[in-house]
């Protein structure tokens, strides 16, 4: 059985949602730098991200075995290793709680137990409250939702601090506002596939365009939230103008939904959206190294 495993080792990195994960520890990361005005100790830089990792990797984990049904029936995860069989629900679920014990008691050991207790919300906040009941609840279930996959920054913050910091609170509240237009636009490329499968997400039970509509709405409240670092004296003007210049642009993208001329424009939205964040908090980083707080 071991050397199956080890054989299989790609199908359960896979089960980790890599992808994801990398995206969220680079928020994580930044969220830990923009906390101090020097370097980030190793051992949170470190164990911490390891930590958070570990717990992001069980969450994705679990919702490959909660959905394996739906995987199976829809073209972007119908090859994922539980939908195929590369990987049993026993085996999954076995592996989703190593990963999610190894990742607590390394956060709670080194690192402090307030991550750890955060991380834990966050992991029972997707794999559970979310995959399991909003998802197949309500059509804002990725609203609701979206405050577990907003913790990474607040969680960079905090394995830095100890405590939790207003704005650590804003860089989580930037995620989170930027989450329904990113997973929306996919929603409605896909609104054929959620709609086969009984997903209740907003373009199956509003239509496209009431959901192009709230893509624009939701876009424009991001802006917002986005100039705010530079407003509470967070980040200099080097990230309010990339803020600017890269929410400019994604309401560019918003408003091509909306205007129903370009069938490209939902999944041109999507892609964009994990550049926009990337971009986004790199350009904060930088701003921090560079002019150090305004403060």
């Amino acid at each position: 059985m071991s050397e199956s495993i080890l054989a299989r080792w790609p199908d359960f990195l896979e089960l980790t949602k890599p992808r994801v994960v990398a995206l969220m520890l680079i928020t994580a990361v930044i969220g830990m730098c923009m906390a101090v005005p020097g370097f980030v100790p190793w051992r949170p830089l470190v164990l911490g991200n390891i930590g958070i990792a570990f717990c992001a990797g069980a969450a994705a984990a679990i919702n490959h075995v909660v959905d394996e049904r739906i995987d199976q029936k829809m073209s972007r995860t119908t090859n994922r290793p539980v939908a195929q069989g590369r990987v049993s629900q026993s085996e999954a679920i076995v592996f989703a709680a190593l990963l999610a014990i190894l990742g607590t008691a390394l956060l709670a050991v080194t690192v402090n137990v307030l991550t750890a207790v955060l991380t834990v919300a966050s992991l029972v906040g997707y794999a559970f409250i979310y995959t399991m009941f909003l998802k197949r609840a309500t059509p804002q279930n990725i609203v609701i939702g979206g405050l577990a996959g907003a913790a990474p920054p607040l969680l960079g913050w905090t394995a830095v601090t100890g405590e939790i910091h207003a704005h650590g609170l804003l860089l989580a509240l930037i995620i989170f506002a930027w989450t329904p237009p990113h997973f929306w636009a996919l929603a409605i490329h896909r609104k054929e596939e959620y709609a086969a499968v009984g997903i209740p997400m907003l373009p199956v039970t509003h239509g496209s365009r009431f959901t192009a509509l709230h893509i624009l709405l939701y876009t424009v409240l991001m802006f917002l939230i986005t100039l705010l670092p530079y407003i509470t004296l967070l980040s200099g003007w080097i990230y309010a103008v990339a803020a600017a210049l890269l929410g400019l642009r994604f309401l560019y993208w918003s408003i091509e939904i909306l205007r129903e001329k370009n069938p490209d424009a939902p999944m041109a939205t999507f892609k964009f959206s994990i550049t926009y964040l990337t971009v986004l908090f790199i350009a904060m980083l930088g701003d921090h190294w560079v002019l150090g707080s305004p403060v």
